[in-house]
């Protein structure tokens, strides 16, 4: 397997934006986009399956990892507008592209404005809206005037994973991620979620869509994914008896999903 260093691009906006290029280059690219509160480093256990068949584009969402946090609301045109920059500077045409919960919010935005740059989606434990968008507003201010991300953290380790899961090593590693994220770039990412409305424009996806969503997510529920499996033309569903992190609870059936699923000829 071929691996890059780390790298970074900046946007238009002025924002670094760290990526990172696993796998062979002749093989399909397949772009891995993050949920809230993580870095690209959370489809680590993924990358040596996933990298047999494509070519893995990873990358930090703005706020997160070695990318730039700006201060003040983000919002998903910004987010998804980031990863088009990403794939010009890095000459990549088309693509397919796997997002989980907000990975999977910005992935439903390349499918409606950049159709061109995308070939099959995956939206794993994610929605087309996740309002009311006022229910946002007391977390974003409470996490703003927190000393910190400790309390924070746990709330979304709970969320993500079952107790039997919560002192594993891999979530560990969950644990350090979040701690060392800024409050910033979780306030302005969850700012985005509470602005964001897909259910008119959902519609508008063209690209094979794969909906993948736990039965027992409390995030995203399996409510929001056959919603949005109904949302979008000719959308595939599928669910599996998990929470939040899909490919963290249960990696080798997400993995068989998503390989069967990008790989299938027209």
């Amino acid at each position: 397997m071929d691996t890059t260093t780390p790298s970074a691009i900046t946007t238009g906006d002025g924002v670094r934006i760290g990526y990172r290029l696993d796998g062979e280059p002749d093989r399909p690219v397949l772009v891995l986009a993050n949920s809230i509160g993580t870095d690209l480093h959370m489809w680590d256990g993924q990358v040596p399956a996933l990298s047999d068949h494509f070519r893995l584009l990873r990358y930090d969402a703005r706020g997160h990892g070695t990318s730039d946090v700006p201060s003040g609301p983000y919002s998903l045109d910004r987010l998804g507008r980031d990863v088009v920059e990403l794939l010009d500077a890095l000459d990549l045409p088309r693509v397919h592209v796997l997002g989980l919960s907000l990975g999977g919010m910005v992935a439903q935005w390349l499918g409606i404005h950049a159709p061109d740059r995308v070939d099959r989606l995956v939206l794993a434990n994610t929605a087309a809206y996740l309002g009311p968008p006022d229910q946002w507003d007391r977390p974003i201010a409470d996490l703003l005037a927190a000393p910190d991300m400790r309390a924070t953290a746990e709330v979304f380790l709970h969320n993500w994973f079952p107790a039997r899961m919560l002192q594993d090593e891999v979530v560990e590693g969950f644990r350090r991620t979040l701690l060392a994220t800024r409050r910033e770039g979780v306030a302005g990412s969850w700012a985005a979620v509470r602005d964001y409305d897909l259910r008119r424009t959902a519609t508008l996806i063209r690209s094979p869509t794969l909906v993948i969503a736990g039965e027992h997510d409390t995030v995203t529920s399996a409510g929001h994914g056959q919603e949005l499996a109904a949302i979008i033309p000719g959308a595939r569903y599928t669910e599996m008896p998990v929470m939040h992190l899909t490919n963290v609870e249960r990696p080798a059936e997400f993995v068989d999903a998503v390989v069967e699923f990008l790989s299938e000829r027209p």
